[in-house]
């Protein structure tokens, strides 16, 4: 309802005239900008849903695609076969006004096929390659040349018939919250018009009754979240924390409701969410059918009912239940039934969930095995994300993974004893081959080289490297080369973008370019390694000290998650969670020597 004269709208809308309206928009909003009725589908290329018709064996089948991917492009290729627009975008007003306002020419006048290629170069961080582009060009003919419309509306039908099926498939599996926000809202819709426009079909009304899990009400209004939220991974690491820097039984209370909360969120493994609908999918029928992984015994990023158990999620809430049960009053509270057991066959579920997700590379992906090959990059459609065709293995899953793995087996010595082993030396391995000649890991799920240098490290030592091997002592001078003058340590957003230490560390959003997130993760790395720079150490502590509130918390700074290089991730539990578990770690690992005096 805000005016066009509004001083916030005349200034949007003076930016978009400046960089040549939305027809230079990314396609991923000019996607959005077609079903609202303010583009033309002509605008956007070619979204075929007869691609799920291909056999399996075929090697560019979109069921070997990274999840997020094909998740996003399932229900893409519904609406746009469908060529959904809001019923009423004709007769809207609202529609009119943005007709007039988003574009720099009249919209009657603009030659839509033109455009397709379109895009600002500020919003072209991953180019279309040759390839996408030529295979555009010729859907594009495909889409419109009449030879081929027997064909492809005989095809079309059939890949829109099975796209809706395995919407509803997803939905289900997730109890209607889906993978993430973007497929989320277009399932919803595409739910919508299977249901030919009811909204009280019950497809629908469960969809809405979960759009609130994605909306985040903040100091500056509300937004879409990323996820349904960080739950589980947060508090994996918060408990993780909280037990190396020795602090579980000061804080009984908190130490029980993590662990009741860690055995609520293990996915399928409960009786509540094994009387789900989402169950049943879990057979090995099912998963074939729908591409899945097995999820039985994982644990998520967010909720259990989100359903997509992730590696480096099932190894941090598998690690934090372990640390929780070596606690004496945890042990005790379970013995007394206070506490539901966990029994051996859940633990041991995990571990599948993990050792099925290791690569023939020895690194871990994030949801699935890596199914595709590399050249399926050349087959990006997207403008604004890199490397999001297939699930790569990453330092952060593998180090997650195999330390997971390692602190199974030291309480389950017997159990798959050489399949594990086999599993943590592939992964050691692996770790060792995606380190850089600097010495440095290369986050790519936070801001950026201390986080990735942290995993990097943290496994290699539980891999059994001794602190001084080669690859170890690198990364602690790839670190302490960073360390600022004020002793702390700080990256910012360009160090995911650039693939390059940020130069400036976090001037913007930080303190004299450290952070207290980024210092913490390096701290975190060098006490790991045993670094015998104690004056390093000792300065970095005294900034954290230094850096805390009179509350106890720690100030939000800048961003500090990433996902696919190019969207940032606020996670507000990190400015205290890695602070406190740097601290405790460092005091374990140094003791009296940090109040000495060089």
């Amino acid at each position: 309802g805000t005016s066009a004269d509004d001083p916030i709208c005349k200034r949007g809308r003076a930016f978009l005239q400046d960089n040549g309206g939305v027809l230079m928009a990314a396609s991923w909003a000019k996607f959005y900008l077609c079903l609202l009725g303010c583009m033309e589908w002509e605008g956007h290329n070619s979204v075929p849903a007869e691609m799920w018709l291909l056999p399996k064996w075929f090697p560019f089948h979109p069921g070997r695609l990274w999840c997020h991917c094909r998740m996003v492009y399932l229900p893409m290729g519904y609406l746009y076969g469908q060529r959904f627009v809001y019923d009423k975008a004709e007769t809207d007003p609202v529609i009119a006004s943005l007709r007039k306002e988003l574009y720099v020419t009249p919209y009657e006048s603009i030659e839509w096929d033109k455009t397709r290629h379109w895009v600002s170069d500020m919003d072209n961080y991953s180019p279309i390659p040759f390839a996408m582009r030529t295979l555009h060009n010729i859907l594009a003919r495909y889409e419109t040349w009449s030879i081929f419309q027997p064909f492809k509306q005989y095809v079309r039908n059939m890949g829109l018939k099975w796209s809706l099926e395995y919407m509803a498939a997803e939905d289900l599996q997730t109890n209607f919250i889906d993978i993430g926000p973007v497929n989320k809202v277009l399932n919803m819709l595409s739910a919508f018009h299977g249901a030919s426009g009811d909204l009280t079909h019950r497809t629908v009304v469960n969809h809405m009754m979960r759009v609130p899990d994605y909306l985040w009400i903040a100091e500056d209004g509300m937004k879409m979240q990323g996820y349904n939220g960080s739950q589980a991974w947060d508090t994996s690491f918060a408990i993780q924390a909280f037990a190396e820097a020795d602090l579980l039984d000061d804080f009984p209370k908190v130490a029980k409701l993590v662990y009741t909360y860690l055995e609520r969120t293990q996915i399928l493994s409960t009786e509540t969410a094994r009387s789900s609908p989402a169950y049943q999918y879990e057979s090995a029928p099912f998963r074939e059918k729908y591409y899945r992984h097995v999820s039985e015994g994982g644990w998520p990023f967010s909720t259990s009912a989100h359903g997509w158990p992730i590696s480096d999620c099932t190894g941090e809430g598998l690690k934090g239940t372990l640390c929780l049960l070596r606690n004496k009053n945890i042990k005790a509270a379970v013995e007394r039934g206070e506490l539901k057991r966990f029994s051996d066959d859940r633990f041991e579920k995990s571990v599948n969930v993990m050792l099925a997700l290791q690569n023939e590379d020895g690194g871990w992906a994030t949801y699935e095995n890596n199914r595709g090959f590399g050249w399926y990059e050349q087959l990006n459609p997207s403008e604004v994300f890199g490397d999001i065709m297939i699930d790569y293995s990453y330092v952060e899953c593998s180090m997650a993974s195999l330390t997971a793995l390692y602190e199974f087996h030291e309480m389950f010595p017997d159990h798959r004893r050489e399949e594990i082993f086999h599993a943590i030396n592939k992964g050691k391995d692996f770790l060792k081959s995606i380190q850089r000649e600097d010495g440095s890991w290369y986050g790519s799920w936070a801001c950026c080289f201390c986080y990735g240098c942290w995993f990097g490290i943290e496994g290699l030592v539980k891999a059994g490297d001794p602190h001084d091997s080669p690859e170890i002592l690198k990364c602690c001078e790839f670190l302490l080369s960073h360390q600022r003058e004020n002793g702390g340590w700080g990256e910012d957003f360009t160090s995911c973008y650039d693939k390059d230490y940020a130069v400036n560390g976090m001037d913007a959003y930080g303190d004299e370019g450290s952070g207290v997130v980024n210092t913490g993760w390096a701290l975190l790395a060098l006490s790991a390694a045993k670094c015998p720079d104690v004056k390093a150490i000792r300065a970095g502590c005294r900034y954290l000290m230094k850096r805390q509130l009179p509350s106890g918390d720690w100030p939000q700074e800048g961003i500090s998650g990433v996902f696919n290089r190019a969207c940032g991730i606020t996670y507000t539990a990190y400015r205290n969670v890695f602070p406190v578990w740097a601290l405790g770690r460092c005091a374990a690992t140094y003791g009296d020597a940090l109040d000495k005096e060089d």
